[in-house]
């Protein structure tokens, strides 16, 4: 079965059993600042999690791309990808934990002809705050068939999401594993090893917990299902294959990597499998507007890039249009799937960062030779992007070291493992809250920060450009930022202009109202969206002003003001450039 088999597969198994097939969001939240990018299938349905209404109904499923970098080291083995997509289905407030353990091995059975017993689980184990999760255990053991033996019970720790943040919606969580078959890591070897024997293949989170501020955990009235089942580790068992690395979608970039760099795969596994991997992301990263720079998204769309071109220079010596040589093997792959990639600006900003980085490895042979010690060692990793597997390679060939090299190549890791270490904690303190999704600041003052920013579209598109459209925003409780098609820097006076014209609103106090409509409705009323792709059947419009000649009109998911005297005073702080023919706004209300 084809990836692409297997993707519509999913989808119409689901339908069948009363689901309605909405899009992939952005892999660039537009409305949640807590996270960079979307690692989850669940970020863009946090509010009907939460309790919102979905405009769909409350059963729902999809298949939406993902990125997450939490396991970017563990990139190289059989299974691990910093992008990958999810499939996925829930249950808002419909049913719950044996309804949807059903479902999910029904699919495993009925439509990849998994057997019962291919199938590992683990369940949570209970502690003070929450009871063991008995339902989930007998329906595995009693209703599907999978023997005690291979229901594992584990903590918090492995078997429980949530919440988000301090408080909020939790609750246990049930997962399924498929042994790989190689030899166990020890005695007490099973699915929460991190060795390879196990592969995890889906998770169905209950949420039936809320944590209180007090820390206790009370029931929810509306008890939601999440589940998500990885595309590629499917395919890989569907396909009959050792790795993700050796599906069908994977197949053509590794051999494009094998014609460009002379090299075999089978014999350089974990450099193939990094490239890979790294390049398919960025693609996708750009793809949805996180384009390469050095702050937030970007900085890591960068990285990947730079960490990829870093292990084809290890293999080959050189890099050489290389990225536009794999971008079209990607290309070939998705481009009926995920028709974004293939934007004209995602091989430019390939291209462009390819060109930066050959660059620093020039400079950085430079360094190397003038006095090199240890914290210029960290230095090139951490303002130039060179890994220190490449600058030790580099420092090899330049006759860096004495007669006793491998001492001194240990010494130098060992310098860096220090500093990185203190680097990630300073990273983990100064991004707290930061990826853990789910609209953590969709407060009063964020909520504001979304209105205000349909403001600002408005009137860019009525001063500036009529043609001007959103290409990214960033909103929290102190600011917005806001990006947007334009390829001159704007004026002084234009600036004033459009804050005149959006506090000349807030000051009319127009009216915001929603409306749901169907797609096609919305269009017709002249509703403007960002990525319309992303929307299902049904839709959220924001009208802002007299319906008959509007203000704004957007699809949107919300959430807004009712009334713009609720705004305050709109001042833009900065103007710049965000990327080539994109420009960036950050304002405040005060």
């Amino acid at each position: 079965m084809t990836s692409s088999e297997l993707r519509q597969k999913f989808l119409d198994y689901f339908k069948e059993k009363g689901h309605i097939v909405i899009p992939s969001a952005s892999l660039v939240p537009e409305n949640d600042p807590s996270v960079l990018f979307t690692t989850a299938g669940m970020h863009p349905l946090v509010p009907y999690l939460l309790g919102e209404k979905h405009p769909l109904g409350k059963r729902l499923t999809d298949v939406q791309k993902c990125l997450r970098t939490d396991d970017i080291d563990e990139v190289g083995d059989t299974q691990h990808l910093t992008f990958f997509e999810m499939l996925g289905y829930w249950s808002l407030g419909d049913y719950f934990k044996k309804e949807s353990i059903k479902y999910t091995f029904g699919f495993y059975s009925d439509v990849l002809g998994f057997k019962k017993d291919d199938i590992s689980v683990s369940v949570f184990a209970g502690d003070d705050d929450a009871l063991f999760d008995e339902e989930s255990y007998l329906t595995w053991k009693d209703e599907i068939g999978i023997p005690e033996e291979r229901i594992y019970k584990y903590p918090k720790e492995e078997n429980w999401w949530g919440p988000v943040s301090e408080t909020g919606p939790c609750g246990p969580c049930t997962e399924m594993f498929i042994d790989t078959g190689i030899d166990p890591c020890g005695d007490n070897c099973g699915p929460s090893c991190k060795c390879d024997k196990f592969v995890e293949i889906g998770n169905n989170v209950f949420m039936e917990y809320f944590k209180t501020a007090e820390g206790k955990f009370e029931k929810l009235e509306q008890k939601n299902v999440d589940v998500g089942l990885g595309l590629e580790r499917l395919a890989m068992f569907s396909q009959n294959k050792k790795s993700v690395f050796e599906i069908d979608i994977f197949e053509p970039i590794i051999k494009k990597i094998e014609e460009i760099s002379g090299k075999k795969h089978e014999d350089n596994q974990k450099e193939f499998r990094i490239i890979a991997d790294h390049i398919r992301a960025a693609v996708f990263a750009i793809s949805d507007g996180a384009v390469p720079s050095n702050k937030g998204a970007g900085y890591i769309t960068r990285r990947l890039i730079r960490r990829a071109l870093a292990y084809f220079y290890l293999l080959t010596g050189k890099i050489d249009n290389t990225l536009e040589k794999l971008y079209g093997s990607i290309r070939s792959i998705y481009e009926v799937e995920y028709p974004t990639i293939t934007d004209k600006n995602v091989l430019k900003e390939l291209t462009s960062e390819e060109i930066k980085f050959g660059s620093i490895l020039v400079s950085g042979i430079d360094l190397i030779a003038k006095n090199m010690d240890s914290d210029r060692f960290f230095d090139l990793y951490q303002s130039h992007g060179l890994y220190p597997e490449i600058t030790l390679e580099l420092m090899e060939n330049k006759g860096f070291f004495s007669e006793d090299k491998e001492k001194e190549k240990r010494w130098y890791l060992n310098e860096f493992d220090v500093r990185y270490k203190k680097h990630q904690e300073l990273s983990r303190t100064a991004s707290a809250g930061m990826f853990k999704g789910g609209l953590a600041d969709a407060g009063g003052q964020a909520t504001k920060y979304h209105t205000a920013t349909h403001l600002l579209l408005a009137a860019l598109k009525k001063l500036i450009d009529p043609n001007i459209i959103q290409r990214g925003s960033n909103i929290t409780a102190e600011r917005l930022r806001f990006d947007f098609n334009y390829p001159e820097k704007l004026t002084p006076e234009q600036i004033r202009q459009i804050e005149d014209l959006v506090n000349e609103q807030i000051q009319n106090d127009l009216p915001v109202v929603m409306e749901e409509m169907t797609l096609d409705e919305a269009k017709k009323s002249g509703a403007k969206g960002i990525f319309e792709s992303k929307y299902g059947e049904r839709v959220k419009v924001y009208t802002i002003g007299d319906p008959a000649e509007p203000f704004s009109r957007e699809i949107c998911g919300g959430p807004h003001v009712a009334h713009l005297s609720e705004l305050g005073h709109f001042k833009v702080q900065k103007e710049e450039s965000s990327s080539a023919g994109v420009r960036r706004i950050k304002a405040m209300l005060e």
